[in-house]
């Protein structure tokens, strides 16, 4: 793996192993994320790039390994993560509007009992500037395109403020217009000093979208900068054999 400074990690992952049936879905994973990078997480099908989110996150059991956020545990720095999931595990039949749903990124914030207040929806509201969906702010969450709800959920995720971003396959079933406008926030996020970790599945796009890369496929083949890591022979390592040739800009 590549170094990474003597900064301490955003995120540290360690000997991480799930097991779905007793079968390994994540297999002594070790990952040190460093603080500031946009990381885009490659691999296969099957590979776990989803698993190795949502075993950070405590949303899956762990069968060994830990996980730490800027040096501590996750239940201590809840406030300073943000989570945006893949759009197939969302119920979008859910009765509630695009802006309760933002809102919703500030509840870690003002708490579950405590009324969102008129701050909190001006807050929302920037958010969904951000993401150019203040048009749709009154609609059902249901009632919007699949790159609608997409940036609805980025906007959710906007809101926080986080230190740390995961999005789980953001780019997955998007217009080409809401695809440049999350490539354009998350750009934006790496240049305020946020880290953002993001699953991909697209190896033709991965050299313009991010500055670091993990492969992964169980465990990891190999993490760090573009230039270091997104080679040819590495992806070919990961996928398990010859890969389509990459355009010039991306593997060497």
């Amino acid at each position: 793996m590549a170094e990474t400074g003597m900064s301490q990690p955003t995120l540290a992952i360690n000997d991480l192993t799930v097991a779905y049936d007793s079968k390994p879905a994540l297999w002594d994973v070790d990952l040190d994320v460093p603080p500031g990078v946009l990381m885009g997480i490659v691999g296969p099908n099957g590979a776990g790039k989803s698993t190795l989110i949502k075993a950070a996150l405590n949303l899956i059991p762990r069968a060994a390994g830990s996980v730490l956020f800027f040096g501590t545990p996750y239940e201590r720095v809840r406030d300073r993560v943000a989570y945006v999931p893949q759009r197939g595990s969302v119920d979008w039949d859910f009765p509630t509007s695009v802006l309760d749903v933002v809102t919703m990124g500030l509840y870690g914030r003002v708490g579950w009992i405590r009324r969102v207040g008129r701050k909190e929806r001006e807050l929302a509201m920037e958010a969904l500037r951000e993401v150019k969906m203040t048009e749709f702010a009154n609609r059902q969450i249901g009632q919007l395109s699949g790159g609608q709800q997409q940036r609805a959920f980025l906007a959710r995720a906007l809101v926080q403020d986080a230190d740390l971003y995961f999005m789980d396959e953001p780019f997955a079933a998007v217009d080409a217009v809401t695809e440049r406008a999350i490539i354009s926030i998350l750009h934006e996020l790496r240049s305020r000093g946020k880290t953002v970790l993001v699953v991909h599945h697209d190896l033709q796009t991965v050299a313009d979208y991010f500055d670091s890369v993990a492969l992964l496929n169980v465990s990891i083949v190999a993490a760090g900068t573009i230039s270091e890591v997104f080679t040819n022979e590495l992806i070919e390592r990961t996928y398990g054999g010859t890969v389509a040739a990459l355009d010039s800009h991306g593997a060497s």
